[in-house]
């Protein structure tokens, strides 16, 4: 059982990891400003199908990283506040959409610290996103649930599209090389990866450069693994109905190790002759 002291500690060291690699990421992507600008999206179909009309809405983007999803749900007509523990992404983000004309807010915060005080102060909320590689970092997900649920407005939804924790089990020959259940924190002893460069250009689309090269994060991290079950019971003891839940047999975005097949749509899937596995998974949750 992680400790409160514990759990800031690892939220604290994820920070500095989050932070010495942000500018590694965006040293990859080309003129982001100018593409959002010119109406270009970070976004995939798979999560505006789950999140579905944004238009008016008041968005809370959580681990928002750097802001690209954020400005592009915002450039949807969406009422955009995202929220992220690292300063390095949220300056990013923050100049992000005042080069790009985009409005949009950000707040840097521990999301697990800033849910409670939000819910606390009566901030309220028509949808919450988070997507690809979030849930992950956090030490305490019925304390993210019980939070998104505090500051969901009545009939509000959350929308999380995940990598599913099935992926992180096997390998490209889709051999079980790690269990499935894990107790965590999980050392990632190289910290936060520049899954930017590994990601051959998919990542970004207002075009790509070489960038910062070899990067090696000096900054280690700690990751957890919530099963779907954990997932799913941490959002139904926090009182939301399960509307929807998806798998997807691709990644969006990410390699998530070598020899993925490229798949339209700035996808990946399974290597070539191995069976298709789960790669996303996406949860619709609403507050009643």
């Amino acid at each position: 059982m992680t400790t409160d002291d514990e759990l800031r500690a690892i939220h604290e060291q994820n920070r500095r990891s989050w932070n010495a690699v942000t500018p590694a990421h965006n040293s990859h992507k080309l003129d982001q400003a100018g593409f959002l600008r010119r109406g270009g999206s970070t976004l995939f179909p798979d999560e505006l199908e789950l999140l579905g009309e944004v238009a008016g809405r008041r968005l809370l983007h959580l681990q928002c990283n750097c802001g690209q999803d954020s400005l592009s749900l915002a450039a949807l007509g969406a009422d955009v506040l995202g929220v992220d523990i690292s300063d390095a992404a949220i300056v990013t983000a923050q100049a992000l959409s005042a080069e790009s004309g985009i409005a949009a807010r950000f707040e840097r915060a521990d999301v697990l610290d800033w849910l409670d005080a939000a819910a606390a102060d009566g901030r309220r909320f028509d949808r919450v996103f988070s997507s690809y590689g979030t849930i992950g970092w956090l030490a305490d997900l019925p304390r993210w649930a019980r939070g998104v649920a505090g500051v969901l407005a009545e009939g509000g939804e959350l929308t999380l599209m995940e990598f599913h924790p099935l992926c992180w089990s096997f390998d490209g020959e889709g051999k079980v090389v790690e269990p499935y259940f894990i107790e965590g924190p999980i050392p990632e002893r190289g910290g936060v990866n520049d899954y930017v460069a590994r990601s051959e250009g998919v990542l970004s689309p207002s075009g790509h450069a070489p960038g910062v090269e070899g990067f090696v994060n000096p900054e280690p991290a700690f990751g957890f693994q919530h099963t779907v079950a954990d997932i799913v019971q941490a959002l139904a003891d926090a009182g939301l109905f399960i509307r929807r839940l998806v798998e997807r047999p691709y990644s969006n975005g990410c390699l998530l190790f070598p020899g993925m097949e490229p798949l339209p749509d700035r996808r990946f899937g399974m290597p070539k002759g191995v069976p298709a596995m789960p790669l996303m998974l996406g949860v619709v949750a609403t507050r009643r």
